[in-house]
């Protein structure tokens, strides 16, 4: 089974996130009492839930602190920036001498 895309997380909405949060952490506890009574036989779910976690929790901070996803268009096609959006990104305000 391979590890959850983070792309999947984001189009969650937030009371889903908050939902898959708490089913993701409720999966880790039973994995750890099936460890502990020697239970566990797919010992690998453990590294998936704890990636799925992270992504999940990864997801809620950047919108709660309002950041859009890192991935953007230009980008996630493997083209690199514009000159144009270079030239922005480099942008700094000028200061005149009238201004100090």
């Amino acid at each position: 089974m391979p590890l959850p895309k983070i792309a999947d997380a984001r189009k969650l909405s937030d009371e889903e996130l908050d939902t898959e949060i708490l089913a993701a952490k409720r999966k880790l506890f039973e994995l750890r009492l099936q460890q502990a009574t020697r239970r566990l036989e797919k010992t690998h779910e453990f590294k998936h839930t704890r990636h799925r976690l992270a992504q999940l929790m990864t997801v809620e901070r950047e919108r709660q602190l309002g950041i859009a996803s890192k991935t953007t268009p230009e980008t996630s096609q493997g083209k690199e920036p514009t000159a144009a959006a270079k030239k922005k990104a480099k942008a700094k305000p000028s200061v005149t001498q009238e201004e100090e």
